[in-house]
């Protein structure tokens, strides 16, 4: 048997903890109802529909049927039949449906009993109002409801994380499988994969860190969140919310060239004149900035201003080095040479040409830095076999 008042109570209790609408608990537990009595009081092919009062649990029982313009000799539906699913196609690609006295009702036969109807039109037809179901037929619903609400779950889930792309989100490391790393976000899990890792950073169980989300996908097992640790994004998101003069928009990040886990360049400008772009990412005593090296396991972060001057954004670019000159090679193919006195060099190069490297990817030019001895090109730190390209 099935009491409807417990069985409304028990769906809001469930419905609540997975977060889902109550108008899609009231239209599941509907479509439990119907199931339930079509299984008990019903016929195979039958529309039955139940109209439920949330207050008092009165349900309303109907069937629906559809109009049809009439049936031929070999009880195929005549007129037009667009509007119903198709079940059989003739070789000569005619669509036929069989006529079913469950699903359809003749025009003519409605007329007499419901003048103002067309074809196409559903016929809703009441049935007696019954709410003792047998086992069976309990055990019916109980299985209508628990894969309906797995579905309106799935589609709850995927539609939050879908409006949440370009986002960071804090989760915890759940399992690891091989290179895969599955992390829970509480609701659901996401997945982490290789390409989206820092490079030698550790993932252990347990352990919270924040990522960012990358895509929704929608899959047959419900959504798939794809999140980074190794996206330049991230670093813009873990500044955005450490530092209050971007949220308000009066600093605003330019540029971010990353390699993940070694180094990053962020190129920062000022919207409100006083306000210092660098110092405000810094933070006092540098609790900002460290803040976010500290998420990101120690990454070096490298805070410059930006300028719509190339000669002076290409000059900050490579801070931490001291530039004694830039010249403008090839505007057009954005092509600059730098020139650095002798003991600043190897700073301006980097390890293993890092850092031209990142400082090239952050204002989009070729630079060559000259020395005394010589001049290393970006295209050669770019190529170095012991160097990492994102």
């Amino acid at each position: 048997m099935l009491d409807t008042k417990q069985f409304i109570s028990a769906m809001k209790q469930i419905a609540e903890e997975k977060g889902i609408p109550e108008d899609k608990v009231l239209e599941t537990i509907q479509m439990a109802i119907a199931a339930a009595y079509k299984k008990d009081y019903g016929e195979k092919g039958q529309d039955i529909r139940a109209k439920l009062d949330s207050e008092t649990g009165n349900v309303e029982i109907t069937q629906v049927k559809i109009v049809v313009q009439g049936i031929d000799e070999e009880g195929n539906i005549t007129g037009p039949v667009d509007f119903l699913q198709a079940q059989d196609e003739s070789s000569e690609g005619d669509i036929k449906v069989k006529f079913n006295p469950e699903k359809h009702i003749i025009l003519k036969e409605v007329q007499e009993r419901k003048k103002k109807i067309g074809v196409g039109e559903e016929l809703i037809i009441e049935l007696e109002s019954k709410t003792d179901f047998g086992r069976i037929a309990a055990q019916t619903a109980k299985q209508v409801v628990i894969q309906r609400l797995r579905e309106i779950e799935r589609d709850v889930i995927f539609t939050e994380f879908k409006d949440r792309e370009g986002e960071i989100v804090s989760g915890i490391v759940q399992r690891v499988e091989g290179r895969m790393i599955y992390v829970d976000l509480g609701r659901t899990n996401a997945i982490l994969p290789p390409p989206e890792q820092i490079e030698r950073e550790i993932y252990r169980i347990g352990q919270r860190l924040r990522f960012y989300i990358v895509r929704v996908e929608e899959t047959n097992r419900g959504p798939a969140i794809i999140v980074s640790r190794s996206h330049p994004k991230l670093l813009e998101r873990l500044f955005a919310s450490e530092v209050p003069e971007i949220e308000s928009g009066s600093v605003e990040i330019k540029a971010i060239a990353r390699e993940a886990g070694a180094r990053s360049k962020i190129a920062v400008i000022s919207n409100e004149e006083g306000v210092d772009p660098i110092g405000s990412l810094v933070g006092q005593r540098g609790v900002r900035v460290q803040t976010v090296i500290n998420e990101l396991g120690g990454e070096k972060i490298d805070i410059i201003e930006w300028s719509e001057n190339p000669k002076e954004f290409i000059g900050h670019a490579l801070s931490p080095a001291k530039i004694f000159d830039v010249k403008i090679l090839d505007e057009k193919e954005q092509h600059a040479l730098v020139e650095v006195a002798e003991d600043q060099f190897s700073l301006a190069i980097g390890k293993r040409g890092q850092n031209v490297r990142l400082a090239a990817k952050l204002t989009g030019w070729r630079i060559d830095v000259r020395g005394p001895e010589g001049k290393i090109s970006t295209e050669e730190s770019i190529n170095d076999d012991g160097a990492k390209e994102n």
